[in-house]
């Protein structure tokens, strides 16, 4: 993206201007993390790369073609459980599948299943599962489709901490498995910092990119008393205003 900007008005009301000549790039098959302070504008990027919100200025494309909207190419993973209650575990993951032979609905959804840890609730309902294993349904659903692109919006900010941790770690497992790119909106520094091979620090609104602090030299899985993660954590603390000493 080059120059990406986006400003909110409304009759009546001062224009709100929420992100201000936005540039970055993407390479195909990378984890990056969008990190910064709440309300700053991360999700509205997302949104736009996702084609779900209109960009007011610069340009945003996909391997050179602009994004003029949604595209089953990219899906997203939200933060709120985006499963359908009616239906069991299987057919959520399976419902992007249509068009396909029985045969293949069934091999696609038996993988991703297996792949997300949910054997044996295949024919569960939402109701009946916990919240990390709600979001994993999601999951699942989004990589069933085979996308090219995964745009992942708070997914574990609503799950308890032991929940988001391992969430975390059973999502980079599956990333590298897979093979997606994954843009990842996050406000919490460990998230990031166990998460991303780059980490795209944004300022406070309108936001634009303060630093991208790579991480790519940091093994995974990812050792969270090491002193290299630490010492990287630290990093985007500093980055982003916030005394690691209390």
């Amino acid at each position: 993206m080059r120059g990406a900007q986006k400003t909110f008005s409304e009759p009546g009301k001062p224009a709100i201007e929420v992100l201000s000549g936005v540039d970055l790039d993407v390479a195909e098959h990378e984890f990056v993390c969008l990190l910064g302070p709440s309300g700053c504008g991360k999700s509205t990027l997302l949104n736009m790369c996702a084609g779900f919100e209109s960009i007011d200025g610069g340009t945003i494309a996909i391997d050179g073609e602009p994004v003029m909207g949604p595209d089953p190419r990219r899906v997203f993973v939200f933060q709120e459980y985006a499963i359908f209650p009616w239906m069991s575990v299987w057919d959520n993951i399976a419902f992007g599948l249509q068009g396909r032979s029985d045969a293949q609905r069934h091999e696609i959804a038996r993988h991703y299943i297996e792949l997300v840890g949910l054997e044996g609730f295949e024919r569960a309902y939402p109701r009946e599962l916990s919240g990390g294993m709600k979001q994993r349904v999601g999951v699942a659903r989004a990589l069933a489709v085979n996308p090219d692109i995964l745009y992942m919006d708070e997914p574990f900010g609503a799950l308890d901490s032991l929940t988001r941790l391992n969430l975390r770690s059973q999502l980079i497992q599956i990333w590298r498995r897979e093979k997606k790119t994954i843009l990842f909106v996050t406000h919490d520094i460990d998230e990031a910092t166990q998460l991303g091979q780059r980490v795209v620090v944004m300022s406070a609104r309108p936001a634009r990119i303060k630093t991208i602090v790579d991480l790519s030299g940091l093994a995974y899985p990812r050792d969270i008393d090491s002193a290299e993660y630490i010492q990287a954590r630290d990093r985007l603390f500093e980055e982003m205003g916030v005394s690691t000493r209390v």
